[in-house]
């Protein structure tokens, strides 16, 4: 695809004011989302999420829209996945629940820029450097095979990540909340409040996630711009769809083993691209509406097996570990 710098232009200017509008409602009116209006943002940014994807179809063909989709559906399933790790962190750090959609606002923001960087050094580093599609194939699988093996370990607790733990040592900060405020005064003294350092863990934690999800997504797409689309698309709708499903996540007992499946297919998928690229005959190309379809079935397979599982599991209570946060 040869995409035109005022495409660029136009689609992050449009990106920017969904987000920017998506903040100021966050900040007019800090609180806990209904249900209702989750279901409804999360469906109109999923319906602009298609309707993008049909107009890469219209104007690129469809090719371009296959990777858009495989890759917009990749990254949302692995956002779906990772928000129970966001569950754990607004947890262990009792945040308000008028305030969590700020810092989901906010953290999401400063994870689509790291991603963006991100994605900018990933896109120069595969068009003059082919052997990477080997490193990123290798990287997948071994991920998928760590997914399957310690799949419950994230669930214990959140551990800190090196950037929160400098944070915290560089910046003082108070034992409580002050309203939604970052910053505060205590005996004439500036100090931060946990909201900052509750931010940091989102955005940063976020951008560890992307580790996996932008080699993934490169392995179904080597444009760009389909790869920054698809990841904005995947983030965006992510704070709504956390109040949404949040306590539903212990349903999806297999999406783990689901999202596995996954990339270790684009793993594979990699290392056959990037050997026939090196003239191995054998070798097979897989097609992009192929990959959509494993993607998608593994996706589908995975969530009815889940809740047939569920279903047959006696009733119980509620776990203490879905719960978001104290007032």
């Amino acid at each position: 695809m040869n995409i035109p710098t005022w495409v660029w232009l136009v689609t992050v200017a449009g990106l920017s004011a969904m987000i920017m509008f998506d903040f100021y409602l966050v900040s007019r009116n800090p609180r806990k989302p209904s249900m209702r209006e989750c279901t409804a943002w999360v469906s109109c940014y999923v319906g602009l999420a298609v309707l993008f994807g049909l107009g890469v179809t219209l104007f690129a063909g469809g090719q371009a829209g296959g990777e858009f989709f495989a890759g917009w559906v990749t990254e949302y399933s692995l956002s779906v996945d990772n928000l129970f790790v966001f569950i754990i962190i607004m947890g262990a750090f009792a945040v308000p629940k008028q305030f969590q959609q700020k810092v989901l606002s906010i953290g999401i923001v400063l994870a689509l820029l790291m991603r963006g960087a991100f994605i900018a050094v990933g896109a120069q580093a595969v068009s003059r450097f082919d052997w990477l599609f080997y490193v990123f194939g290798a990287f997948l699988i071994y991920t998928a095979w760590k997914l399957i093996r310690h799949q419950d370990d994230d669930e214990e607790e959140f551990k800190e990540n090196a950037v929160l733990r400098v944070v915290k040592k560089v910046l003082p900060a108070t034992d409580s909340y002050d309203g939604a405020r970052i910053t505060t005064r205590v005996d004439g003294r500036k100090l931060v409040t946990p909201m900052l350092i509750v931010m940091v863990a989102i955005g940063t934690t976020d951008l560890l996630f992307a580790l996996d999800s932008i080699p993934a997504i490169f392995g179904l797409t080597k444009e760009p711009y389909l790869v920054f689309t698809a990841n904005a698309f995947a983030l965006m709708g992510l704070r709504q769809l956390f109040f949404l499903i949040g306590g539903l996540l212990d349903k999806l007992v297999y999406l783990s083993k689901g999202l596995s499946v996954v990339l270790a297919f684009i793993g594979v998928k990699l290392v056959f691209e990037a050997m026939h690229h090196d003239g191995v005959s054998w070798a097979p190309e897989i097609p992009i509406l192929l990959s959509l379809g494993i993607i998608l079935g593994t996706l589908a397979v995975t969530t009815v097996a889940s809740l047939i599982k569920v279903r047959k599991q006696p009733k119980h209570s509620e776990p203490e570990s879905v719960t978001v946060s104290a007032d």
